[in-house]
């Protein structure tokens, strides 16, 4: 069976937008830089808390989805394949080795990214992008509850068994998160967007965040820190790029099928002062 090394960059969390094969995926890169999804994964709380670490790197039995037109996309090749982490990759040096990996091809022009996405030679899924500009970040309220509807449309398919039967429903380990937050940006061609976040840690710091307080402003205390985190540290003091990703079905029917799954945030070494002042 073929052994594919991954080193993890993204963890997803459940939203009901998304295909349910797709609720608990992780996507990385191997060790030639190809940026790729797998999904579905074994899947309890405590695995995908503990065992599935950002910027770890696993080996798995995988194999492209023949389910899954996106040729970027692998799963398992048995339910129960066993994941072997194999190391670590740190933050020295500035993040030097991650770099050297992660950003070998960067896009920096959403209309490129979009083309790609719809032509069939490429069906890109998952990208690098580098904004040229962070003009906000958005928090909106949304429904805080699991929608019937679509819940019992993802049970369906599960007992169809179009997708591998876990000992628990993610649905029924993860809470859903009571807000919207998206980053607003420019490309290098100055096209405005604003795409959601969609990823593991903000809603691990938004949970976390909201253990601390008490009272009927503890929820907007959490937003605070998630704003300070994404906005201030992230955006104003790293060299920013966002992993973006795509749904199946969102792929195939929106003209924008992309949100944000992940960041990437290097430190940018000290600026080097040419001369003496003196």
């Amino acid at each position: 069976m073929p052994l594919i090394k991954v080193l993890i960059t993204v963890k997803s969390y459940p939203t009901t937008s998304s295909h349910y094969d797709e609720q608990v995926s992780i996507a990385g890169f191997t060790k030639d830089g190809i940026f790729i999804r797998i999904y579905p994964i074994p899947f309890t709380k405590k695995t995908y808390d503990e065992q599935y670490q950002l910027y770890d790197w696993i080996e798995m039995d995988l194999v492209r989805s023949t389910t899954d037109f996106r040729l970027d996309t692998f799963r398992p090749v048995t339910v129960d394949a066993p994941v072997k982490k194999t190391g670590h990759l740190g933050t020295e040096d500035h993040w030097s080795e991650r770099k050297a990996l992660i950003l070998k091809n960067v896009y920096r022009n959403l209309s490129t990214i979009l083309m790609e996405a719809k032509h069939e030679a490429f069906y890109t899924s998952l990208a690098v992008f580098k904004p040229a500009r962070i003009l906000g970040f958005l928090v909106e309220e949304t429904d805080r509850e699991w929608n019937s509807g679509q819940l019992e449309k993802l049970a369906a398919e599960k007992n169809r068994g179009q997708v591998f039967e876990q000992p628990e429903d993610p649905f029924a380990v993860m809470n859903k998160l009571p807000y919207k937050f998206s980053f607003r940006f420019t490309d290098d061609k100055n096209e405005e967007v604003t795409l959601p976040v969609e990823d593991w840690q903000l809603a691990s710091l938004y949970w976390k965040s909201l253990k601390k307080y008490s009272g009927p402003d503890k929820e907007q205390k959490a937003i605070m820190e998630v704003r300070k985190k994404y906005l201030q540290e992230y955006a104003r003091n790293t060299d920013l790029y966002f992993f973006l990703g795509t749904t199946q079905n969102v792929h195939a029917a929106s003209k924008q099928p992309f949100t944000i799954v992940g960041l990437f945030h290097p430190t940018t070494p000290p600026a080097v002062i040419q001369g003496s002042l003196f």
